[in-house]
């Protein structure tokens, strides 16, 4: 009798156990999304797109990238290669930071303060008051299998200054890669560096588009700043990326982001 009531106990602690765990895993995925929505409602005010204003242009405003605050507020991290080569003086254009929100958009005067073209980041200075600046740092290091997320403007503005945020996981830390129709457009010193300082970048398994560049990638449940969204693996034509995505996002680590912040003597949150 007394092992038939044990058995039973144990049993019932047993199906106890088992529930819990049920309710735990059924739970966990709204608890993630909940830290996630948060996340990026935290973020979103720090969120920037990068262009060009020029008054006698229809529109004036040209979108070319995004970009995020950092420093004290009136500092800006974008990537090189999204700013123009040149602007056009004779007719007043200018090189500009856009916030706001929908059609409710402002520009803001901008320069270039630094420039890594090692690792294609620029840094840049707005003018007017300072905005929410983001957190940088590695709190954990970037690990293969983490959570990430980033928000910026793909496929520009078309509708308005609404950041769109993209989430997924680093599927892999490997050293960059130059594509091969691409090499011979490389100057010695440069592939001398490529052979023996090779960089680690982040491969995401998340897509970006054309606008992405410059995004932040940051961490689901923190926000903090852990890289720079900066290309993505192009099937076939460029031009085929909205048709075909390939789902393969690369991002320059945040190490690099404030390196170049300590050059400029930029203080960082």
């Amino acid at each position: 009798m007394m092992r038939r009531f044990v058995a039973q106990l144990c049993q019932c602690r047993l199906l106890v156990l088992l529930a819990s765990s049920l309710l735990l895993m059924m739970s966990q995925p709204t608890v993630w999304a909940a830290s996630l929505a948060d996340t990026v409602e935290k973020i979103k005010p720090s969120i920037v797109a990068i262009g060009t204003v020029q008054p006698a242009r229809r529109p004036p405003a040209k979108f070319e990238a995004s970009g995020f605050v950092v420093g004290q507020g009136r500092q800006v991290i974008t990537n090189a290669h999204a700013l123009p080569a040149f602007l056009d003086s004779q007719n007043k254009e200018t090189l500009a930071v856009f916030i706001g929100q929908g059609t409710m958009v402002e520009s803001r005067a901008a320069k270039k303060i630094a420039i890594d073209p090692e690792h294609d980041l620029a840094l840049l200075e707005i003018d007017g008051p300072p905005l929410p600046a983001l957190q940088l740092g590695e709190s954990r290091r970037s690990r293969e299998g983490q959570a990430i997320a980033f928000t910026g403007f793909p496929i520009g503005v078309v509708l308005g200054l609404f950041p769109v945020t993209h989430q997924g996981i680093i599927s892999a830390i490997s050293p960059v890669a130059i594509p091969v129709p691409a090499a011979g457009n490389l100057d010695p010193a440069t592939i001398r560096r490529l052979k023996n300082e090779p960089y680690e970048v982040l491969q995401l398994d998340a897509t970006a588009y054309p606008g992405n560049s410059g995004s932040p990638l940051y961490e689901q449940d923190t926000g903090r700043v852990i890289g720079v969204i900066n290309k993505v693996f192009v099937q076939g034509s460029k031009e085929s990326i909205l048709e075909k995505p390939s789902g393969i996002t690369y991002a320059i680590p945040i190490r690099y982001v404030q390196a170049l912040l300590s050059r400029a003597k930029v203080s960082k949150n």
